[in-house]
């Protein structure tokens, strides 16, 4: 969960800037939160409150997409925010697999964790590939945090998904370009942390194949913090500190009870959650 909204706010000042290198500065002044993370956030409190009506996260998604309006949606989602329909509409954009990572985190079999992936996506995104791309990044975060090694992962993800991800970064970065589909964005954010050391690693790597960056960070930062056991102390803290309160209060409470927390929280944003509700 903090995976997903660090590499969000470490990439939100990279999109469309075409960054290729990886040596970049995790976070300056204009660093912020996005879609990415609002939404994710909004699936995590789902979860929390038991917030699914009839199974769906329709309701929920609608509420923060509302008490958001300005992070970055994508112009379908905003046309669907503005209106009154419940309904879906057939997308295949990774804001599917954006949002999705907390319930690899929240369910204990990966048959619960597929079904649960698709209803995140079913909401906006039911189109095949973008159930696809939030299966996929679920079931990913779900085997990291089982304690799958990557090549279980690599192989799992291929066999059942039909992804290619024996590419290199190498190989992908130099004719990549900005795209916001599923099947052109999650196999490669998947191969960023396949390549990487550590969560920093995973994050930078898809930062800098110079594409949607904020989404891709955010979908690796999530399998990345499931693999590696957490996020490392000094980045979850510059993160949290970037959220208002109600995100960062649903985040923490998410933290506790389904992820591994940042092992030092500074003492004002421990206060500022307990004395915030969620929206």
């Amino acid at each position: 969960m903090l995976g997903v909204i660090a590499g969000d706010i470490i990439g939100s000042v990279h999109e469309r800037s075409k960054t290729k290198v990886k040596d970049f500065p995790l976070f300056v002044a204009d660093s912020h939160f996005t879609d990415d993370t609002v939404l994710s956030v909004a699936v995590a409190d789902a979860l929390l409150n038991n917030r699914l009506q009839d199974g769906s996260y329709v309701q929920t998604l609608k509420e923060y997409g509302k008490d958001y309006m300005h992070v970055g949606y994508g112009k379908s989602f905003k046309r669907w925010l503005a209106s009154d329909s419940l309904e879906p509409y057939n997308s295949w954009g990774n804001g599917s697999a954006m949002r999705v990572s907390p319930v690899g985190f929240a369910y204990e079999s990966i048959s619960d964790v597929m079904v649960s992936a698709q209803k995140t996506a079913e909401v906006t995104h039911n189109h095949t590939e973008g159930v696809k791309g939030a299966q996929a990044t679920a079931a990913c975060v779900f085997l990291a945090k089982r304690g799958d090694s990557k090549v279980d992962i690599k192989s799992h993800i291929e066999q059942t998904f039909g992804y290619d991800l024996g590419r290199s970064l190498a190989d992908i970065r130099p004719g990549y370009k900005f795209y916001v589909s599923c099947q052109r964005s999650v196999p490669e954010s998947i191969i960023a942390f396949l390549e990487s050391t550590d969560f920093e690693d995973a994050v930078r790597n898809a930062v800098s194949l110079g594409g949607d960056a904020d989404t891709m960070a955010a979908i690796a930062g999530g399998i990345a913090e499931a693999f590696y056991g957490g996020v490392p102390d000094a980045i979850a803290q510059e993160a949290l500190s970037r959220l208002d309160a109600p995100l960062r209060t649903t985040t923490l409470k998410f933290c506790d009870r389904y992820t591994p927390p940042p092992t030092t929280i500074p003492l004002a944003l421990k206060q500022s959650a307990r004395t915030t509700v969620t929206p």
